[in-house]
């Protein structure tokens, strides 16, 4: 919504500058995004001129010798090429010095060997209208005071330089979509006078006959429309609207079109009521008919543009079909065009919900339909006729014939509200005390009517209408008293108060930050990804297409929801690497959207969420990380661990350490993840359940992403938490009694997991065998063909003794024993 000040201050004077102006209406509810300009940057170079001569110039046929007088000792010589121009007008004279809207600065000139010392200006040269073919001949004012004379400032009779508040309008505050709302909010924020209502005076009908006479009104679904409100003028004179009201219109953001459609836009501007005209000699015996449209009905609109429709919108027609899009946009078939004579003008109150769906269909958003969406009262429709038909008959020329055709099916439903204001309530849910006396003055000015309560310290508030489906209920009255009371300004400042006990983490949001504290002080990175992907990301995987596709996508490259964090992390890693790092370390943690059922048992990180109706589809939650390069950064010891397999085991190990989960790897199906490398991946198994992956990059996807070797994981945290129980850390008491090492080589058969050799020896080793670590393997000669040698150290330890050689040894040997079951044997 576009405020012109010059305009506001018609109705209320803020006695404040644009800026401070802004800052106050912002504080109080009604957000001013930016102050625009309209018009010149400054007033000063801008005067009043009389025109006293125009002569023929003597080297020229299309240019004019002016002389002008601007309030000075001598009148001034101006050279110009408008037709129209002529002794006896007030014209508007830009002098040299002053800058031009463009932004340039005017000087003398001499043209065709006449010196001009000045501009006289048109319509478009002061941004105050559409004309430019002659100069703008200003209409002064006779009952002005002091009187205008030659010389004065042209912002006494036109804005040259206007303010625009650029407000952005709530949905619930509708009264604010019309410049009379805002000086209202004005008035009630500063208690500065507020101007009568511009709708207040009814003009005299002299029509003949009634309007029942010209035009009839049918309305076929009153749920949709609840009231429909028509008048009818005759002996309408089209032509250009006065000065004043090109500029209000132009500093608005509208365009002049011709008087009848520019009051129509004047009206709505200023009231907030949508208003149509409608050429009624373009209407078939004046029969209007308000109905919803048939599948498929089509209808050619005021923006050339011929429109489908579903049985949804509703349409005002006449006997041959559609002339409208009711409250969003008129059709060519009725528009008022240079030979109207006679006007059916409408102003009627439309279904917001069913406004809103049927602009969103069409994908045509108007002022009207901006202001309809959000539900207008019907009382209101009356305010724009009568503003509408005193401006017709003022500036059009127009007859209005006696009657207004009302159809009012729907307004009995919008009873006005009577609600209780107790003083105690105000204190209560502000936090500070506002007097009775202040609370009534704020309401009345804001238009509420206010009386003394039954109860002592009450008040009975009557809402007006244009508020009636925003303040409902006592809590609303006391935002509208704390909000021009100045809540910025009054509110004590106080520390907010913290009920014991308040707070807290589920366990397994306890458990689930411990994981990403693991794998942060591992040395990697938190990335937040986005959550939407581009309809391709899992082609460039090498995954088939699939996922959760957005209805109503920020744009094409983010229209679905992504199925794995690995693709976001790879777009992260490669990101960072063309920008200068190093390496790159990420892990990231959030939910995937997988298109399937959710499961019937888990918990909310397996994507089983509370309520009645399940979830669209499933969304667990998981965690992945990604290393491209090495872990750390290259130092005189060397480069760091590579990033290979192992590395990213090595992660997954520390991670389910921490929350003492037993991991175990399998292979990993060839087709199951073709980003990763053949032969250097594996399944993960928590607790015996598949809970993700980890592996190499394939070479294909990281020269594709310009990335050195990487490694990834990414695993449902589901599983992991779940055998995570509740995260209690266990304790052990210290011992003096020193633990006995060994060192321990097996050779086993090139198909048997290291994983399996280490689980025989801590089966065999019993509660006395603390640890069991690889830290070498050996393939060769040495030991045979399809063979290689694992080699353990092995930590004995018990809390109540020194162990014994015998002891040991026992251990020992029943390691070997266990190996000896799965085909594993002790090197020599």
């Amino acid at each position: 919504m576009k405020v012109p000040y010059s305009w506001l201050r018609v109705y209320c004077d803020p006695g404040m500058d644009p800026g401070r102006l802004a800052e106050r209406l912002t504080m109080t509810g009604t957000e001013v995004e930016r102050i625009a300009h309209a018009g010149a940057p400054a007033e000063d170079g801008f005067v009043i001129g009389s025109v006293l001569s125009a002569e023929q110039h003597p080297n020229a046929d299309r240019l004019k010798v002016c002389t002008v007088d601007v309030g000075e000792e001598e009148p001034r010589t101006i050279v110009c090429g408008a037709p129209n121009v002529a002794a006896g007008q007030s014209v508007a004279v830009a002098l040299p010095g002053a800058v031009m809207p463009g932004g340039q600065k005017l000087g003398k000139a001499k043209l065709r060997g006449v010196e001009s010392s000045g501009m006289i200006l048109s319509e478009t040269e002061m941004e105050v209208g559409a004309e430019s073919d002659g100069i703008a001949v200003l209409e002064l004012p006779a009952d002005s005071d002091p009187a205008i004379a030659p010389g004065d400032p042209l912002g006494r009779v036109v804005p040259i330089s206007d303010p625009v508040l650029e407000l952005e309008i709530t949905p619930n505050r509708p009264d604010c979509l019309g410049v009379y709302g805002v000086a209202r909010e004005l008035h009630a924020i500063t208690g500065n006078t507020l101007a009568a209502e511009p709708w207040a005076e009814e003009p005299e009908a002299t029509g003949e006959g009634s309007v029942d006479d010209y035009a009839s009104v049918r309305v076929e679904d009153p749920e949709l429309c609840p009231r429909f409100t028509a008048r009818v003028f005759t002996g309408i004179e089209i032509g250009p609207s006065p000065l004043w009201l090109k500029q209000r219109l132009m500093a608005a953001g509208q365009r002049p079109i011709n008087n009848v459609v520019d009051i129509t836009n004047y009206v709505m501007l200023l009231t907030g009521q949508p208003l149509h005209a409608f050429d009624l000699d373009k209407v078939p015996d004046g029969e209007v008919i308000v109905r919803r449209a048939g599948e498929g009905e089509k209808m050619t609109t005021l923006d050339d543009v011929e429109r489908t429709f579903d049985a949804e919108a509703m349409l005002v027609c006449d006997r041959n079909g559609p002339s409208g899009i009711a409250g969003i946009m008129g059709g060519q078939v009725s528009e008022v065009s240079e030979q109207t004579t006679r006007v059916l003008l409408e102003a009627a109150t439309w279904n917001g919900p069913n406004i809103l769906t049927t602009s969103g269909k069409l994908g045509l958003r108007s002022e009207a339909s901006t202001r309809f969406e959000k539900q207008l009262h019907p009382e209101l429709v009356l305010r724009g006729q009568r503003l509408a038909s005193a401006l017709f008959v003022e500036l059009c020329g127009a007859t209005l014939v006696p009657g207004t055709i009302d159809v009012d099916a729907g307004h009995q439903s919008y009873a006005p509200f009577d609600l209780e204001l107790r003083e105690e309530r105000i204190g209560g849910l502000l936090g500070m005390e506002i007097p009775r006396e202040e609370a009534t003055g704020y309401l009345r000015r804001l238009g509420f009517g206010v009386a003394a309560g039954e109860a002592e310290e009450t008040l009975r508030v009557d809402v007006p209408a244009d508020r009636h489906f925003d303040v409902t209920r006592e809590v609303d009255l006391v935002e509208e008293v704390g909000r021009i009371h100045g809540i910025d300004e009054h509110l004590p400042a106080t520390l907010p108060q913290r009920p014991p006990g308040a707070g807290g983490l589920e366990p397994h949001q306890r458990l689930l930050r411990r994981a990403e504290d693991v794998l942060r002080d591992a040395g990697l990175d938190e990335a937040v990804t986005w959550s939407f992907v581009a309809p391709d990301a899992r082609a460039a995987l090498g995954l088939p297409p699939a996922g959760v596709v957005v209805h109503n996508p920020l744009s094409e490259d983010q229209s679905v929801m992504r199925m794995e964090l690995i693709g976001g992390l790879i777009e992260a890693a490669s990101l960072n690497l063309a920008r200068g790092s190093a390496h790159v370390a990420l892990f990231g943690s959030g939910r995937v959207y997988l298109p399937e059922e959710p499961p019937r048992a888990g918990g909310v990180l397996d994507g089983r969420f509370a309520g009645e109706r399940p979830a669209p589809a499933r969304e667990p939650h998981r965690l992945a990380a990604l290393v491209a390069g090495s872990l750390s950064e290259p130092g005189w010891r060397g480069d760091g661990a590579p990033a290979d397999f192992y590395l990213g085991k090595g992660l997954l190990e520390l991670l389910c350490a921490s929350l003492r989960a037993p991991l175990e790897l399998i292979a990993l199906e060839a087709d199951a993840a073709p980003f990763l490398h053949p032969g250097r991946a594996a399944t993960l198994l928590i607790d015996g359940r598949p809970a993700g992956w980890v592996g190499e990059l394939h070479p294909r996807i990281t020269e594709a992403a310009d990335l050195p070797a990487a490694v990834a994981f990414e695993l449902d945290a589901g599983p992991l938490i779940g055998v995570a129980g509740e995260g209690a850390e266990i304790y052990e008491d210290l011992t003096s009694f020193p633990a006995a090492y060994e060192d321990l080589a097996i050779v086993i058969g090139g198909g048997v997991a290291a994983a399996d050799v280490h689980a025989a020896v801590i089966s065999g080793g019993g509660e006395l065998l603390r640890d069991a670590r690889i830290f070498d393997v050996y393939e060769g000669e040495q030991v045979g063909a399809d063979k290689r040698s694992l080699a353990l150290r092995l930590e004995f330890r018990a809390s109540d003794r020194t162990l014994t050689d015998a002891e040991v040894a026992e251990r020992r040997e029943a390691i070997v024993a266990a190996v000896a079951a799965i085909g594993g044997e002790l090197r020599g």
